[in-house]
C-alpha cells in the first residue's frame, strides 16, 4: 500500500492538469514536403520542420494551440542529418503541451544511421587479411559526406550488431604479462595472428576491476613470445597516473584480461567487420543466413538524435515524446582520444594520486579525478515537466537518454532500451568537467540539481555491451527521484546506481526511492557489482520491494567473490533498505555513514513482494523485447556456482 501511494502521488504530480480542449495538429510523413502546411492531407517531411511550425504557432499566440500541439509522425524511417533541436521557445504549458507522437497504430523510426550499400564478394587481395577469411569476406564503400568517409565503431546487419574484428572468440580473452606505469607500457603474450606491427588503427581493451579502458596502440614491439605495447596520448598518461581502477596482477586469480581489436589481420570469423578509413572500405564476413545483396546494413552517424536545451532561467517544459522508435547513435571519442573510465562510464580527463593525501572533505583521500560524460542519443539540459513514454531506444553506441543538469519533474515511463553500448538512462550531475569527482555537490544555485524525476515501467535489456562498466540506470547527484517497476537484465555490470561523491557529508541528495524493480542476469563482465549500488549520504532515501536474482559468473573478475545483490558503498548514509527479495543475503556495506536501516532482505521476503516487482501489468507486453536469456551461462547462487536454471 505504501508503494502504491508513493507511485500514485509521484505520477499525479508529474502529469499535472491536462486540458480537455482539442490540440492543434501537425502531421509528418516520409512522403511529405517541408514546404507543405503540415496538415494531415499535406504533411511535412521532417520532424524538425514540424517543431518549427509548432514554434511559430506559439510565437504568434495562435488560439488553436490552447489545448496543446500534437505532432503526428507517420510510419517510415526518418534519417536525420542533424539532431532535432528543442529549445526554450518550444516549451509548452501545463494546459498546452507539445507532444511528438506516432500516428495511431504506426511505428515511425527516427534514425541517426546511414545505410551501407553496394556490397560485393571480395575478389581482390587485401594485405593482412587472414587466409581463413579468403572467399568469405564482402566489401563495400563506406558512406561519405562532403567527400569524407564516415567513421564508425559499430555496424548493424539486419538490426544485429556485428563484432569489430578482434583477437578473441566470444567471452574469451588473454591476460597481460605485466604493466609498467613508469614507462607507460604493457607486456602481453604474442597474439596468434599475423604481425600487427604495422597496424595504425590497433586498439587495446583492458579489463580493470569495475571498468574497461580502450587504449589506442602507438607502438607494437615484437620480442618473440611476447609483445610490448605503448599508447597514444592523452589516454596513456591518464591510464598510468590514475590509481583506480587499475591493471590487476594476481597469482591467484590471474592478471587483467585484454583483447586487441580494429585490424584487418583480426577479421577471421563470421560476424566480424573492419573499416579501412584510409581506403574508404568496410569489410564484413557474413553470418550464416545473411545475404548482403539484400541485407539492411547500417552504421551510426549522429551522436545526438534529439537535443533538448533549455537554460537555468527558461527551461524547456511540457514537451513530450511518445510512441517513437529511436535507432542508431554513434560515439567516436574512444577512436580519437581513447577511453579510460572512472566509474559508470564517466571517463577521466585528468586523474592522479595525491602525494600528500587529504581534501577538506576526506583527510585520507588520495584519488583525484575530473570527468567527462559519454554521448547520448537523447540529451536534455534544463528540462522540466517533460514526458518520454512508449518509445524504444535501440542500437546506441553510448548512452540512450541523458538528463544532464537542471532536470525536474520529468516522467520516463513505458519505454524500451535495448542494445545500448553504455548506460541506458542517466539522470543528474555526476561531476562536471571542472568539478573534482569526490567533492560533495552543494551548488550555489540548486536549480541545476535533478529533482522529482520519475522513471517507471521501462524495460532495459542488453545495455552496457561496449563499455561493460556502465549501468542500466545511472543517477548522480539527484533529489526526490523515483525509480520504480523497471525490468532490467543482461548487463555487463550493475543494474541501478544512485549517488556520487564517495562522501558521508550531507549534500543535495535526499529522498531518493528505488522501489519494486526487477533486476536479473547482470555482472556479465565486471565485478565490484550489485543490482542496486549507492554512494554518499542521501537522507530519507529508500531501497525497497525490489526483486534481484541471477548474477552471472564473470570469467575474468579480479575478485571472483566480489559480487552482491545490494551494495551501499562509500559514504552511503540515511538509507532504508527493506523488503528486497534475493536468493541469498549477500550484501556489502562499505565505509557507510550513519543511520542506515537494513531490515528483512533476502529469500525470506514474501513472494507477494517478489512477484509484484518489475513491470506493471499494463506494460508487460514490453517483455517481448527482452534479450533471450542464455540459460547455459552460469550464475552465482548461494554458496557455489550453479547453471542458470531460470529460477527467477
Amino acid at each position: 500500500m505504501l508503494l502504491k501511494k508513493l507511485l500514485l502521488s509521484a505520477v499525479l504530480s508529474c502529469i499535472g492538469f491536462t486540458s480537455v480542449m482539442a490540440a492543434a495538429e501537425i502531421w509528418v510523413s516520409p512522403n511529405g514536403s517541408d514546404k507543405n502546411a503540415g496538415t494531415k492531407e499535406q504533411p511535412v517531411q521532417t520532424v524538425a520542420q514540424a517543431v518549427r511550425l509548432a514554434r511559430e504557432m506559439r510565437r504568434l499566440n495562435d488560439p488553436k494551440i490552447d489545448g496543446g500541439i500534437q505532432i503526428f509522425v507517420k510510419e517510415g524511417t526518418y534519417q536525420l542529418f542533424e539532431p532535432v533541436y528543442i529549445r526554450t521557445e518550444d516549451a509548452g504549458t501545463v494546459s498546452s503541451p507539445t507532444t511528438i507522437t506516432n500516428a495511431p497504430g504506426e511505428q515511425p523510426v527516427i534514425s541517426g544511421g546511414m545505410p551501407v550499400k553496394g556490397w560485393q564478394k571480395l575478389r581482390a587481395t587485401v594485405k593482412g587479411l587472414p587466409k581463413e577469411a579468403l572467399g568469405n569476406v564482402w566489401v563495400a564503400d563506406a558512406p561519405r559526406v562532403h567527400g569524407r568517409v564516415i567513421e564508425t565503431r559499430q555496424l548493424w546487419v539486419n538490426d544485429l550488431k556485428a563484432v569489430r574484428a578482434r583477437d578473441r572468440d566470444g567471452d574469451s580473452m588473454s591476460r597481460i604479462i605485466r604493466w609498467d606505469k613508469t614507462t607507460e607500457q604493457v607486456w602481453i603474450p604474442k597474439p596468434k595472428t599475423a604481425s600487427l606491427k604495422e597496424v595504425e588503427t590497433l586498439e587495446f581493451l583492458i579489463h580493470q576491476w569495475w571498468e574497461v579502458a580502450n587504449l589506442r596502440v602507438r607502438q607494437y614491439e615484437d620480442f618473440g613470445d611476447s609483445v610490448r605495447l605503448s599508447f597514444y596520448q592523452p589516454e596513456s598518461k591518464i591510464q598510468n597516473e590514475h590509481p583506480w581502477p587499475a591493471p590487476w596482477h594476481s597469482a591467484k586469480t590471474g592478471n587483467s584480461a585484454f583483447f586487441l581489436s580494429n585490424a584487418i589481420q583480426l577479421l577471421n570469423q563470421p560476424g566480424e567487420w573492419f573499416q579501412d578509413i584510409a581506403a574508404g572500405k568496410i569489410y564484413y564476413w557474413p553470418r550464416t543466413g545473411e545475404n548482403l545483396a539484400t541485407a539492411n546494413v547500417v552504421i551510426p552517424v549522429l551522436e545526438n538524435l534529439v537535443l533538448v536545451n533549455g537554460s537555468i532561467d527558461f527551461p524547456v517544459q511540457y514537451f513530450n515524446l511518445n510512441g517513437l522508435h529511436f535507432k542508431y547513435a554513434t560515439w567516436l571519442r574512444p577512436s580519437h582520444h581513447g577511453h579510460v573510465p572512472h566509474q559508470a562510464g564517466l571517463y577521466m580527463l585528468e586523474a592522479y594520486k595525491l602525494k600528500i593525501p587529504g581534501t577538506p572533505d576526506k583527510k585520507g583521500l588520495e584519488n583525484q579525478a575530473w570527468l567527462g560524460r559519454q554521448g547520448a542519443a537523447l540529451l536534455y539540459n534544463f528540462s522540466h515537466n517533460n514526458k518520454i513514454t512508449n518509445c524504444t531506444f535501440m542500437h546506441m553506441a553510448a548512452t540512450g537518454v541523458d538528463f544532464v543538469r537542471g532536470s525536474k519533474n520529468n516522467f520516463i515511463n513505458g519505454n524500451v532500451f535495448k542494445d545500448i553500448g553504455g548506460t541506458a538512462l542517466m539522470v543528474g550531475t555526476f561531476s562536471d568537467e571542472d568539478y573534482e569527482a569526490h567533492i560533495p555537490f552543494n551548488p550555489y544555485d540548486n536549480r541545476v540539481v535533478a529533482n522529482d524525476d520519475i522513471i517507471t515501467n521501462n524495460l532495459i535489456s542488453n545495455a552496457t555491451n561496449e563499455d561493460w562498466g556502465c549501468v542500466g540506470i545511472g543517477a548522480g547527484f539527484v533529489k526526490n527521484i523515483t525509480i520504480a517497476n523497471n525490468d532490467i537484465s543482461d548487463l555487463g555490470y550493475s543494474g541501478i546506481s544512485v549517488g556520487w561523491g564517495w562522501s558521508r557529508t550531507i549534500n543535495v541528495m535526499s529522498n531518493n526511492k528505488i522501489l519494486a524493480n526487477k533486476i536479473t542476469h547482470y555482472g556479465k563482465h565486471m565485478y565490484d557489482v550489485a543490482a542496486v549500488y549507492t554512494l554518499s549520504a542521501q537522507p530519507g532515501s529508500q531501497i525497497m520491494y525490489n526483486h534481484i536474482d541471477s548474477i552471472y559468473v564473470a570469467p575474468y573478475a579480479h575478485l571472483p567473490e566480489h559480487w552482491f545483490y545490494l551494495y551501499c558503498d562509500e559514504g552511503s548514509a540515511y538509507f532504508t533498505v527493506k523488503d528486497n527479495w534475493c536468493p541469498q543475503q549477500k550484501f556489502l556495506r562499505n565505509a557507510n555513514g550513519p543511520n542506515n536501516l537494513w531490515e528483512n532482505n533476502g529469500p525470506m521476503v514474501n513472494d507477494s513482494i517478489r512477484f509484484s516487482a518489475g513491470l506493471k501489468d499494463d506494460f508487460k507486453h514490453l517483455l517481448k523485447y527482452r534479450t533471450d536469456i542464455d540459460y547455459k551461462r552460469p550464475v552465482n547462487y548461494f554458496d557455489g556456482i550453479e547453471k542458470n536454471t531460470g529460477h527467477e
